[in-house]
């Protein structure tokens, strides 16, 4: 007979296995794209493959959050779970990119499902001060994915088939649901319970127009799937959001099971913790995605090593992830995000500084700070979120907090896209002034920043050209990197407002603040 021990043992081995499967398929499949366009064509529908599988699991993880509090985690977790390895089969199946896009929003509706029932069933076998010891094993696992994916992807399509790339979940997916499922006892609730639905569907409505009109604005002459921001396309689905959002908030203002308890965000840990969530993600998403285009378009790194270039990022964060989570039974919230934002910040600083002249060796030192504070804020305020509320509203408070966090690192995407979309086109119209005037055929041949990217063509640029468009792309990445600042900036200000809450123990249990009367 297993002890309890080492029943918590299993089920933390399972989870973990889950987390990186779901945070790994965020990023594995990047660099096996390539491949599969080629073999499914559908290049218009590119960004599609990425944009629904982020939609289908950020709307529905408030869901899931409050489902685990009422009918109880290990079933919505086992679900999830499955819902996930379906959608990884019929992925590998798939024949075409529209099928490819439907089976991917399978896999994102059981994704939006695994973290967040994760982090709470961790606060469930956990006492409170060991959960940040828990918490930041799990964000180490969630940076480790991040670290491999791209390398693992490109991988894979050289040696096998695409579709190895989601059959390779299988086998990792069922010993983590065959772990949880045999490990984790949890009793049956006997009251009933009641859902609100409607609630739910404005959620998810908000969200996804939201999100979708962030994803299709900021037209740009590479793509012919965006609109302007002006547009009646981009402003109508906003406005079709705002209108969602109103009548989520009136509703759930009145039901009996709100998905998302509006008393939240009267406890300052949360409210606060969800701020610097959500900032933190934008900005840190500005490290992730454009830190690889300066390194290969700037400094000219070849592409051949595009999925390690983000290494020294990874693991620093890994390393401060680890240690945070130690931290947290000893130091306060405040302490520890005021610290890992203030990191983020000096990195933040210096790669809004980089020039033409920045060398490798810079770069990864950039990298380094701006990773070691990274690592410490997920695990920090999701802890935060569970020690502010009783056991009824672990779950809610969880997926809330991971629901910042992943609409925040949506929004900082779009609009860091925009921004470089638009700097990059104004810095190409003052290049041609400079070294032209060339006809637009020329300009659009020898004066585009993508041709930084490609090894061939960038070699057969002339001299000055070179030399122009990297600074170019060195400029636009800079107002990136500066805007990124801004949101670590708010996100470390919100942290120096986080109160002198610590994390609750054995001896403090009595005082949890009960956020679900």
């Amino acid at each position: 007979m297993a002890t309890e021990r080492q029943r918590a043992g299993r089920i933390t081995i399972g989870l973990l296995m889950g987390l990186f499967l779901s945070s790994l398929d965020q990023t594995i499949i990047s660099t096996a794209m390539p491949t599969v366009v080629k073999e499914l064509g559908g290049l218009s529908l590119y960004s599609w493959v990425f944009t629904v599988y982020m939609l289908a699991s950020t709307s529905t993880m408030p869901i899931y959050g409050k489902l685990a509090d009422l009918v109880g985690r290990k079933r919505l977790y086992i679900f999830g779970l499955l819902l996930f390895l379906i959608g990884s089969v019929l992925c590998g199946f798939a024949g075409s990119m529209a099928e490819l896009i439907i089976f991917r929003a399978i896999q994102g509706l059981g994704a939006g499902a695994l973290m967040p029932i994760s982090m709470t069933i961790v606060a469930d076998i956990y006492p409170p001060d060991k959960r940040g010891k828990f918490m930041g094993l799990f964000g180490a696992v969630f940076a480790l994915s991040s670290i491999i994916g791209p390398a693992l992807g490109g991988m894979i399509v050289q040696q096998w088939d695409w579709g190895w790339i989601f059959y390779m979940n299988i086998p990792v997916g069922i010993a983590a649901l065959l772990l949880v499922a045999t490990a984790l006892k949890e009793s049956k609730g006997t009251e009933k319970v009641s859902i609100d639905w409607f609630g739910a569907i404005t959620l998810v409505a908000a969200i996804v127009s939201v999100l979708i009109a962030l994803v299709l604005g900021g037209a740009n002459r590479e793509s012919d799937t965006s609109y302007a921001w002006t547009s009646p396309q981009i402003m109508g689905l906003f406005g079709i959001g705002a209108v969602f959002l109103a009548l989520f908030l009136w509703m759930e203002t009145r039901a009996k099971e709100p998905i998302i308890p509006l008393r939240l965000f009267k406890v300052r840990t949360i409210a606060l913790g969800n701020v610097i969530g959500f900032f933190m993600s934008a900005g840190m998403f500005g490290a992730i995605v454009y830190i690889p285009l300066f390194v290969q378009g700037v400094i000219g790194v070849s592409s051949s090593t595009a999925g390690y270039i983000l290494t020294p990022l990874m693991l620093s964060s890994i390393v401060t992830s680890i240690v945070g989570g130690r931290l947290m039974s000893k130091w306060s919230y405040r302490t520890i995000l005021a610290v890992s934002m203030a990191l983020m910040t000096i990195g933040f600083v210096l790669l809004s500084q980089l020039t033409v002249d920045t060398t490798k060796l810079q770069m990864i030192g950039c990298m380094i700070i701006t990773g070691l504070g990274m690592g410490a804020v997920y695990p920090t305020v999701g802890t935060a979120a569970q020690s502010a509320v009783d056991h009824k509203t672990i779950g809610v408070a969880t997926s809330t907090s991971q629901f910042f966090r992943s609409i925040g690192g949506t929004i900082g995407v779009s609009v860091f896209g925009s921004l470089l979309s638009q700097q990059l086109a104004s810095g190409s119209i003052e290049l041609n002034k400079r070294l032209g005037p060339f006809s637009a055929e020329q300009a659009k041949e020898m004066l585009d920043p993508q041709a930084l990217l490609d090894s061939s063509t960038r070699a057969a640029l002339p001299p000055e050209v070179l030399m122009g468009l990297r600074e170019v792309f060195s400029h636009a990445l800079d107002k990136v990197f500066l805007c990124s600042l801004v949101f670590v900036c708010i996100g470390l200000l919100a942290s120096l407002l986080m109160g002198g809450a610590r994390l609750v123990t054995k001896n403090r249990m009595q005082g949890t603040i009960e956020a679900s009367e």
